[in-house]
């Protein structure tokens, strides 16, 4: 059974690679991107008054480079829209007829689109940044062992992202509208995974909040992890609770899957 899950994961790493021309002008949108928050949080610091801010101004940047080159890793509002035809066009019967379970097949499908999308951008990105002038530029970890602490977490990132995809598709079952959860999930699962504003920017409050949700595990820790603002003990510490977020969050995917799937409704001829 597993062997069908990795052929359709390197089927669909095989066409995403595909599109070259789409990833060029994605590589142009992110760095446009990211030299437009850049100059917001210089902006925010020059004028910052009273206490130090909780992370340096290079360690803003290395982060939203880091945010820009892994966008596609992380972003929960990237879809697959074939996904979504399936079950709205009623062409999920088709899938039921696999003797495969439903939610890996997707999963294998949608974790095989997010890295083939990413392996075409992040390295322009992460190549150019390291050679840009101060500020702009994005500082280097501190150390061997931080980086490959960084690659660890962000692996199992980009696991707990599919995972909490995954959820979008399976609600698709009971509102038949993509529109409302990518609404959602892109609005409010951004801003508390740390996309919008590093979470310890934020106010105190807010912080716990977000530390208490699964969201900030898959973009705030990671990044902070490779500019060493989260030092080693306690990036293999949250290493860990990463593992058991994702762990619970497949869990609870294939629970509500299954259930979704005992009362589905065939829409379509």
């Amino acid at each position: 059974m597993m062997r069908a899950y990795m052929s359709v994961f390197k089927l669909r790493i095989s066409t995403g690679l595909q599109y070259r021309a789409a990833a060029l002008a994605g590589i142009g949108t992110q760095f446009f991107f990211g030299f437009m928050f850049i100059m917001i949080f210089e902006a925010f610091y020059a004028h910052s008054t009273g206490q130090e801010p909780p992370m340096t101004l290079s360690q803003v940047i290395t982060y939203t480079w880091l945010r820009q080159a892994f966008l596609a890793l992380v972003m929960l509002w990237l879809r697959d829209n074939e996904l979504f035809s399936l079950i709205k066009s009623g062409n999920i019967a088709y899938e039921l007829c696999r003797p495969s379970s439903i939610y890996n097949f997707w999963y294998a499908k949608l974790l095989a689109q997010r890295l083939s999308s990413a392996l075409l951008r992040c390295s322009p990105i992460l190549l150019v940044t390291v050679f840009l002038p101060r500020p702009y530029r994005l500082e280097l970890p501190p150390d061997w062992l931080t980086f490959l602490i960084f690659l660890a977490v962000l692996a199992v990132s980009m696991l707990m992202v599919v995972a909490l995809s995954m959820l979008i598709y399976i609600s698709v079952f009971i509102t038949m509208s993509p529109g409302g959860s990518l609404l959602i999930f892109s609005v409010f699962g951004d801003f508390l995974a740390g996309m919008i504003v590093p979470i310890p920017l934020m106010p105190g409050w807010m912080q716990e909040i977000v530390y208490l949700l699964p969201f900030h595990w898959t973009v705030d820790f990671p990044f902070r992890v490779f500019t060493g603002d989260i030092d080693k003990p306690d990036a293999l510490k949250g290493l860990a609770m990463q593992a058991a977020w994702l762990i619970a969050l497949v869990a609870f995917g294939k629970f509500t899957m299954n259930r979704s799937l005992r009362r589905v409704v065939v829409q379509g001829g």
